[in-house]
């Protein structure tokens, strides 16, 4: 398709009006961008989910994302309500972008997902379009499609998948210039009808079926994985064989067979779920086709045993943590964020406490603790406050702001100071600055 012939569809659709379902992470970003093209109105069935956003008020932190909902609002593009017939009496495309839940053991609760697209069964209008970003399981449009049919023989509704491409702390720039956009469809009537979509935020769209793109989000996560693992792992034995695993990964990364741009940088482990969850839908598929995956199914074993590097390293260095003050420096699941569910920093405060060492802490995102944390930490008004008297320091998220400590200000303050930052993030500042002792991961002995 020609892009004179693009241009004629995105004019011919400029009044699609968007129904996005679903409002929490991926749905308020979803819908306060698309409200910037398209009228948008947000659905979701908490009713105390709607009337925080009616107010301007998103239920999670995500830098300008709050603006740009007020402005939504203001203008009278973006509304939002917990009335399913209201809004889908005049959508033209509904967009579903549920947050698909996960448990501990980093196992997807799809039917959650399954069970509120088919709340929307009998308010679907005739030929209308259900664009699916949910994190799903390969297969499960197909059986949403085959449930629709069954119950509404008689009515015509169009489905499509385009995965998620939700990345926490900078979500609304990823949206609005994501590079490229996969979408999986039926028909070619189907592509038709979300190139006026979709075209406004990127002209680089890659069609495909459906299960492809279901697959492609499950192969893109797996591969993130298993780079982290691996570079990880090369770390680990850097660390033993005086290796620095920053230069290992320089090497790697100029071989044209690589790329400087690969997934390769030792460091923390992935967290959150997102791609321990792609991994195990791949192994879950892998294990009803009875089909051996040795590679898959080791990266998340990888991965578990890597979360424990600075249990590892403190051990190592204090021995005991019993009686030992730590100061955990972030405790959201990444900077730009106010999310603690699955965040790595929040499962070491609680291994510290298991240990019987005093936690101190410091998120600049965080400002009340949960109920279930408030006996594991003590929650420090800044950074410099967490350290004191602290036996060792882990940079456990990487915010900007502590970025400003400075390797005499940690001297001064910490009983001994001993600084984990397993990604480097203040390399630049903290680095061989005797007595501070500063050991990130892959970093060989002779120069922490």
């Amino acid at each position: 398709m020609n892009r004179n012939h693009v241009n004629i569809l995105v004019r011919s659709f400029s009044n699609m009006k968007i129904c996005v379902f679903g409002l929490w992470h991926l749905g308020c970003v979803t819908a306060a961008c698309a409200a910037q093209r398209f009228p948008t109105i947000g659905l979701d069935p908490d009713p105390k989910v709607i009337a925080e956003l009616q107010a301007g008020r998103p239920p999670i932190l995500e830098p300008g994302l709050e603006s740009l909902i007020r402005d939504g609002h203001a203008s009278g593009r973006l509304r939002f309500t917990n009335d399913a017939g209201d809004a889908l009496a005049e959508a033209d495309i509904v967009w579903v972008a549920f947050d698909t839940p996960v448990d501990e053991e980093d196992r997807a609760d799809i039917g959650f997902v399954e069970f509120q697209i088919a709340s929307l069964f009998p308010h679907l209008r005739e030929e209308s379009m259900v664009l699916i970003s949910s994190q799903l399981p390969v297969g499960t449009t197909s059986r949403i499609e085959a449930a629709y049919r069954g119950a509404y023989a008689g009515k015509h509704v169009h489905f499509a998948y385009s995965p998620e491409n939700l990345r926490l702390g900078k979500a609304l720039e990823v949206f609005r210039s994501p590079g490229r956009i996969v979408i999986g469809t039926r028909t070619a009537e189907d592509r038709e009808r979300l190139i006026p979509l979709l075209t406004p935020f990127c002209d680089n769209l890659i069609w495909m079926s459906v299960e492809s793109a279901e697959m492609t989000k499950h192969a893109l996560n797996a591969f993130l994985a298993n780079s982290i693992a691996f570079i990880n792992e090369i770390a680990t034995v850097c660390e033993g064989v005086g290796a620095d695993a920053k230069q290992v990964e320089k090497g790697l990364k100029s071989d044209e067979r690589i790329g400087p741009r690969a997934y390769l940088g030792a460091g923390g482990p992935f967290a959150g779920g997102t791609l321990a969850r792609d991994i195990s839908f791949l192994t879950s598929t892998a294990s009803s086709l009875d089909l051996p995956v040795p590679l898959l199914e080791s990266v998340k074993r990888s991965n578990d045993l890597h979360k424990h590097w600075p249990r590892r390293k403190l051990l190592s260095l204090l021995r005991t943590l019993a009686g030992k003050r730590i100061a955990v420096l972030g405790l959201t699941y990444k900077p730009g964020t106010n999310t603690l569910r699955r965040s790595s920093s929040v499962e070491l405060c609680r291994w510290l406490s298991e240990q019987h060492a005093t936690v101190n802490a410091f998120d600049p995102a965080v400002q009340e603790l949960p109920p279930d944390l408030k006996e594991t930490i003590t929650l420090a008004d800044s950074a410099l406050a967490a350290v004191n008297g602290c036996d060792a320091a882990v940079i456990a998220t990487e915010w900007p702001e502590f970025r400003a400590l400075s390797a005499p200000d940690l001297i001064a303050r910490m009983k001994t100071p001993i600084v984990l930052d397993a990604n480097r993030f203040l390399d630049k500042s903290l680095a061989a600055t005797a007595p501070l002792l500063y050991i990130a991961v892959g970093m060989p002995k002779e120069i922490a």
